[in-house]
């Protein structure tokens, strides 16, 4: 059996989630999410498995859908808007949270909110995060979770529209596997 040289334009095998922006912010996410319903729910709220969940959820299928992308385009773009629409699902729950317990949502203006927007936009870091998190109360802690969330959702709008041009420029496994397989014969 003739062997050639690896084709890494065909399926390549290195993609790598773990250096994906979006990514590193969903881990945040779930930590900060993980203490938050940990710590400000009674240890017998079916919320702190949803909102855990949820936030897991945003991770893995970043996880799932970029691996999975390797052979399937489509249920890469499928998982990755399933992690979008988790966070969507977090976002309200945060939101919820501080209505019910009379906190405030910080306004787009104020300068708490524009002072979170810049640090989560510049720490992908889960541990400082966490380390943050401890010092903080809850209605700061919702605000920030919140914060990381719309950041989140920039993040995957964006890697959604990457891979629709990434589609549309490759095709899906029949045609990858279809050209692959002219080229090698030479047509």
């Amino acid at each position: 059996m003739p062997t050639s040289p690896q084709d890494d334009s065909f399926l390549p095998q290195n993609k790598n989630y773990e250096s994906l922006k979006a990514y590193k912010k969903a881990e945040c996410i779930y930590d900060v999410t993980y203490y938050f319903a940990h710590k400000y729910y009674r240890y017998d709220d079916r919320t702190i498995d949803q909102m855990v969940q949820a936030a897991r959820s945003g991770k893995q299928n970043l996880i799932e859908g970029n691996i999975d992308g390797i052979t399937s385009t489509e249920m890469e773009m499928k998982l990755t808007n399933v992690n979008r629409a988790s966070l969507h699902e977090l976002l309200a729950d945060y939101k919820d949270y501080l209505r019910v317990h009379h906190l405030k949502l910080w306004p787009l203006n104020d300068s708490r909110t524009m002072q979170c927007r810049e640090f989560c936009k510049n720490c992908d870091d889960p541990e400082v995060f966490s380390a943050k998190i401890e010092q903080r109360c809850p209605e700061t802690i919702c605000n920030i979770a919140i914060t990381l969330i719309y950041q989140e959702d920039v993040l995957i709008k964006g890697l959604i529209e990457w891979q629709k041009r990434h589609f549309k420029e490759n095709g899906g496994i029949k045609e990858q596997l279809y050209n692959a397989r002219r080229n090698h014969r030479g047509y």
